[in-house]
């Protein structure tokens, strides 16, 4: 493979002549993959374990620190590209410029800003990070207001999240008519739409009425058609399974004990979904959803512990969620002319995907051409 002003050149046989002048990079025993993209991220949500036990927030001026520790962290583990799906406040945009101002090496940020919601207690609970608004009118002015901030896409609430008390993701939280809103205003302005569902009510409206991307879709497993639909559409699940694992496992100390039982409910009905969505055709990406950031590969090791083969795991976290954030032009795959965002492993993801859980192996991550993390980079030479 040639890579030539930040793109994939040329894909040929490992027997081609490399032109005279290029740098030579030997893979042997190494395997190349695209740059992972993360689908589902929440980068700014780095102390919500101390939010969770009632510790004081961290002062602004050292949350831009975290930030800019957690998109590393992220890069350093082969994450070349993320789609944030909602932020407190503004600190994501203005790290997605640093990072494109080169202030510090970090992925492609897509970034949605804030979440727009009707009003609801999870506006109460996740004070900074949601957008409320009530009625279509309200709904297309948030739409503009999110886009005029900078974000890259829209997320909308169509239920509500069983993690905040007093909130029932059963019935949807919007109407209709505050969905199409959105979707028809954003669509129109040139931006994709992904929405959170929990509740069935809330993910068939989100199905109907035309948003790109289903995040969570827990009860898509009752509902056979909807996958159908979805799988018929081309349109992308995000089932993100490793946020209910951890919220049942890593981090249930966190939570009320209700909740911990919850999550395991969840968890269980996330995995029914996945093995629904597969039988169904539907596509689905890796969205991590979780804590520490750099551990997004956890999510592609669950897939395939949930169903995936290890080809459709790792498509997962390349081209399907690049679909999934409307940069499949751009990464997600090895092809000429595309950017160069690649991931050299040391040892075989195809044969065990769990090699992409070992900082160690992380032999060389490419963006756009340039080495920005991996082992080779900081090994002393023999």
């Amino acid at each position: 493979m040639l890579v030539d002003g930040g793109k994939i050149a040329r894909v040929g046989a490992a027997t081609d002549q490399a032109p005279d002048g290029a740098v030579v990079v030997d893979l042997a025993g190494k395997t190349l993959l695209p740059g992972l993209v993360d689908a589902h991220v929440h980068v700014t949500s780095f102390d919500l374990p101390a939010t969770l036990k009632g510790e004081a927030p961290v002062a602004p001026e050292v949350k831009h620190h975290f930030i800019a520790s957690g998109l590393r962290a992220m890069l350093a583990m082969g994450i070349t590209s993320l789609r944030d799906v909602g932020a407190f406040g503004d600190d994501l945009l203005h790290a997605r410029r640093a990072i494109e101002l080169g202030a510090f090496a970090g992925p492609r940020v897509l970034a949605c800003g804030r979440i727009l919601s009707a009003t609801s207690p999870g506006g109460a609970h996740f004070s900074g990070m949601y957008r409320e608004a009530d009625g279509p009118d309200e709904m297309r002015k948030a739409t503009r207001e999110q886009i005029r901030r900078g974000a890259d896409f829209v997320k909308i609430m169509t239920t509500g999240a069983r993690s905040v008390a007093l909130e029932d993701p059963e019935p949807a939280q919007v109407t209709r008519a505050e969905l199409a809103t959105v979707v028809e205003e954003a669509h129109r302005l040139g931006f994709r739409v992904a929405a959170h569902c929990e509740g069935l009510d809330g993910t068939r409206l989100a199905i109907e009425e035309g948003v790109d991307t289903i995040e969570h879709g827990l009860e898509l497993h009752r509902a056979p058609e909807l996958l159908a639909a979805l799988a018929e559409s081309r349109r992308v699940l995000v089932p993100t399974l490793s946020c209910f694992f951890d919220l049942s496992e890593t981090h249930a100390c966190l939570w009320l004990p209700r909740l911990v039982e919850q999550a395991k409910r969840q968890r269980e009905e996330a995995h029914r979904t996945v093995e629904a969505a597969r039988a169904a055709g539907v596509r689905m990406a890796m969205g991590f959803d979780s804590l520490p950031h750099g551990g997004s590969a956890l999510e592609l090791v669950r897939l395939w512990e949930a169903g995936l083969t290890s080809l459709e795991a790792i498509a997962a976290g390349t081209s399907v969620a690049a679909a999934a954030c409307g940069l499949d032009e751009q990464v997600g795959s090895i092809e000429a002319g595309k950017l160069a965002d690649l991931l050299a492993v040391d040892g075989d993801p195809v044969e065990d995907p769990r090699v992409l859980l070992d900082p160690q192996r992380i032999w060389l991550v490419l963006q756009s051409g340039r080495p920005v993390a991996g082992t080779a980079l900081t090994r002393e030479p023999a």
